[in-house]
């Protein structure tokens, strides 16, 4: 079994003009939620094996807030070109790609590539909120199989509206 964890980065400014969209940092909602969300996450015994950011400030602030929470052993969090902005197609090409061993693997990254994944993985998701975390359990073996095989399970969970 291999399980995969979407998650939509927290919160950001839209109200900084001056700064590239892959610059916008998080508000403080969104430095709330993301940890929040990984304690969540850690409640329920999660642990990703590898965590994999878009190199968005906002993607790569969310994962380094929820890296604590997580308890995640392996301390660094790689970072990948091709999560930002990241299309559904893309995402599953870096999914595809992971190494065998790895069982439970977290991307954190953009709408509407997160969304528009989680769509083909399951009909039911259709959107997914800011630091909303979509975890797929899939019966597979390798992770190119992924998307083909189908999946067990899958958690949707929502910060609290504030």
């Amino acid at each position: 079994m291999k399980t995969l964890i979407l998650v939509r980065h927290a919160k950001s400014a839209r109200d900084q003009t001056l700064l590239t969209d892959r610059d916008r940092p998080l508000t403080d909602r969104g430095r709330r939620d993301a940890p929040r969300m990984a304690e969540r996450l850690h409640r329920r015994g999660v642990q990703p094996d590898l965590l994999i950011s878009s190199p968005a400030r906002r993607a790569l602030g969310t994962a380094q807030l929820m890296v604590r929470s997580l308890r995640y052993e392996r301390g660094d969090i790689a970072v990948d070109e091709r999560l930002y902005p990241g299309d559904a197609d893309a995402l599953l090409a870096v999914i595809h790609g992971l190494d065998p061993p790895l069982r439970c693997v977290m991307l954190v990254g953009h709408d509407p590539g997160l969304s528009d994944l989680a769509h083909r993985f399951c009909r039911a998701v259709d959107h997914l909120p800011t630091c909303t975390v979509a975890e797929f359990g899939f019966e597979a073996d390798t992770w190119p199989q992924i998307g083909a095989s189908s999946f067990l399970k899958v958690t949707l969970d929502c910060p609290p509206k504030a």
